[in-house]
């Protein structure tokens, strides 16, 4: 996939920006955990992971396939005085150079739709540690902030509908049978799908 790091930057920091500590909060609050080390996933420049590392104190590996968007993240972390709670991993999910039982989180937004997603889903699985867990998926925190970056999605020249079509197709009312149905063949044993209109659709899984 061709991606112009830049812009796709932008955007993350102008359009989604008040996205990011709304969705680190639900991540504690769904999981928990606070201490020891957490993947981001797809990180693109990093964002979910430091609005988690302002109110945890976890450890934190940044995974991304872009060693453009590492270099971002390399820099948000230096900006925001955490070079010394954070890494990057250039990688994909479908192989995470990690090993075995080494996570204690995994969190990614966003990305998972482009994964190929039953060998990465066997790959988190494989990295978490026992009592590790995910909180995987796509939302923008609340109805609220979903209207405002729909509006200002739209107010980009040439949407056309487009995005309302993306949302749609990646968090409709089809989309948490297809990840279930994705997540029993990979193998997980203990999961759950979580979709609302407050959060978005979220994949929990515990090892």
């Amino acid at each position: 996939m061709q991606m112009d790091v830049n812009s796709f930057d932008q955007l993350a920091r102008e359009v989604f920006a008040p996205v990011y500590p709304v969705i680190a909060s639900q991540v504690v609050q769904h999981t928990g955990i606070t201490e020891g080390v957490c993947l981001d996933m797809g990180c693109g420049g990093g964002y979910l992971g430091l609005a988690l590392a302002r109110v945890t104190d976890l450890r934190f590996h940044f995974l991304d396939q872009s060693r453009e968007m590492l270099e971002i993240v390399r820099a948000n972390l230096a900006a925001n005085g955490l070079e010394n709670r954070g890494d990057v991993l250039e990688g994909n999910a479908e192989s995470i150079p990690l090993p075995d039982r080494s996570v204690n989180l995994v969190i990614s937004r966003g990305s998972l739709f482009f994964w190929d997603r039953v060998p990465a889903f066997r790959e988190i699985y494989r990295v978490l540690a026992p009592g590790g867990m995910s909180y995987i998926g796509g939302g923008f925190g609340s109805p609220e902030l979903k209207d405002e970056i729909t509006r200002r999605m739209e107010a980009r020249s040439g949407d056309n509908g487009q995005w309302r079509e993306k949302v749609a197709r990646n968090l409709g009312p089809q989309a948490p049978r297809a990840f279930e149905d994705e997540l029993r063949c990979a193998g997980i044993p203990d999961f759950r799908v979580e979709q609302s209109e407050a959060a978005g659709l979220w994949i929990i899984v515990r090892k």
